[in-house]
């Protein structure tokens, strides 16, 4: 198998869960509110209205409803940007570390 098909499927091997959650994500000094679209073991696609750049570190926060369950913290690195047409950003995230 090709690194890029290795690569392809490397990433296929994590279940990705589907969702439609608000988050902060925080880019240089700025807390921005984001959508996180999915998400698995390695990373999150966010869509946000923002200015972050390949290889920005950022950090995540996803709140939890429930009392009893603490929020997720991550720190990730950008690994892909792409514009929409709504002037937002479409991100993918690798999620560096888990708090």
């Amino acid at each position: 198998m090709s690194s890029p098909d290795r690569a392809y499927s490397e990433k296929r091997d994590y279940i990705r869960m589907r969702m439609e959650a608000a988050v902060s994500l925080h880019h240089d000094g700025k807390e921005i509110p984001a959508v996180c679209l999915d998400l698995s073991s390695t990373g999150m696609q966010l869509e946000a209205a923002s200015n972050v750049r390949l290889g920005d570190k950022v950090q995540v926060h996803i709140a939890s409803d429930h009392s009893e369950l603490r929020g997720l913290e991550a720190e990730a690195e950008v690994v892909r940007v792409n514009l929409l047409e709504n002037g937002k950003q479409s991100l993918g995230l690798a999620i560096l570390q888990m708090k």
